[in-house]
């Protein structure tokens, strides 16, 4: 029995690979373990809990306002020390945290190889998102099979020198797990409360590193927005990072149609983005969830690592010029029309079978079966 891996810390990682988890259970000949950094504490503690996933290891190294060299600095000797005890043969990563990437160095260190979940994904902009772009990069460099979410993610890889047997193009499992989320969980009672009152949705969500120091600035845009639009109300689940708090709670509180929520658990947050009329985020993750749930996406970044999403209209870049970024949502607003030929736009990051793709790809890494096809080529 093939003892696999499977190591996260966020909430979003745990989001996207509790399908994954599930498909390898399916396997013959292969034994999943869940390995958690606790990178982010009390919101990966809620999609383990919504999933049912109880976790084999915990390095528990979350601690308020950590830095990314501390945290680089305790994840990667716990780790190591963790996946030779747990007899790993196989490791999994996902993504592009600090988690991401540490775990995949401490796993290199052992000797033991590697896949990345969601490989490929490219901004080309080593600060755009920092420091998510380098640790994709960096991860990529050490992993012995590569599983992107689409083509392009794909060709990214060959450019970069990677092997192209050794990559298979499985669709995205953000879209796996939305539907499984959106389906456990409903809206909270204060939501339903607003859809009974026939109130339009907006949801809301900053907290990009790289957009801290102009986070008031667009918390700003938004209250303009909102105020000019009475008619919806914008729901912001506020990041737990003090850092956030204290810049866009000073601004937006005051609005009278902006609801300032606590995080949400995926569940809930899965059915407030299925419920709104647009979503507005700097998130990577919620990008592909939007696009998964046919809820138009407005991103507040300069340039994106899922290019697709824009290229098939379902995303639009509005950049973080405050002055842009009102433009945009309130000219999508304004515009019902636009707003829907978004909604209507092809979902291009995968078919809800990405899970078991990933899962088959691990099982013929590890001698277990023949080589499975990529999803879109």
């Amino acid at each position: 029995m093939k003892r696999v891996v499977l190591a996260f810390g966020t909430r979003p990682e745990a989001n996207k690979m509790a399908p994954v988890i599930f498909a390898l259970r399916e396997q013959p000949g292969i034994k999943p373990l869940v390995l958690v950094t606790g990178q982010h504490r009390e919101q990966l503690d809620s999609s383990l809990k919504l999933f049912g996933i109880v976790p084999d290891a915990d390095l528990d190294v979350m601690t308020e306002r950590q830095t990314l060299p501390g945290l680089t600095a305790k994840i990667v000797p716990a780790a190591a020390e963790k996946l030779v005890g747990l007899e790993a043969d196989y490791v999994l990563v996902h993504g592009d945290t600090l988690t991401t990437f540490s775990v995949a160095l401490a796993a290199f260190f052992q000797n033991i190889p590697v896949a990345h979940v969601e490989a490929g994904l490219r901004s080309h902009n080593m600060r755009e998102p920092f420091p998510e772009e380098a640790n994709r990069r960096l991860t990529d460099v050490l992993t012995d099979l590569d599983l992107p979410p689409t083509p392009g993610g794909k060709a990214n890889l060959l450019r970069e020198g990677k092997r192209e047997e050794n990559i298979i193009v499985t669709g995205q499992t953000a879209v796996d797990a939305i539907h499984m989320a959106a389906k456990i969980a409903g809206l909270p009672r204060q939501l339903r409360e607003l859809k009974q009152a026939k109130k339009k949705l907006v949801a809301v969500t900053m907290h990009r590193r790289e957009n801290w120091p102009i986070l008031q600035n667009l918390a700003q845009a938004l209250a303009r927005v909102a105020q000019e639009n009475p008619d919806h109300v914008f729901v912001y689940p506020v990041h737990l990072n003090p850092v956030v708090r204290e810049a866009i709670r000073p601004v937006l509180e005051k609005v009278k149609n902006f609801a300032l929520l606590d995080p949400l658990d995926y569940g809930p947050m899965a059915a407030l983005m299925r419920e709104s009329d647009l979503i507005v985020t700097d998130s990577g993750g919620i990008q592909e969830e939007g696009a998964a749930l046919g809820v138009p996406v407005v991103v507040l970044r300069n340039v994106t690592e899922r290019p697709e999403g824009v290229e098939s209209g379902i995303l639009r870049l509005a950049g973080t010029d405050p002055e842009q970024v009102y433009q945009t949502v309130a000219g999508l607003l304004r515009n019902e029309e636009d707003r829907l030929k978004m909604a209507r736009s092809k979902n291009p990051y995968g078919d809800g079978h990405a899970a078991k793709r990933a899962a088959a790809a691990v099982a013929w890494r590890l001698g277990l079966c023949e080589r499975p096809q990529d999803w879109l080529g």
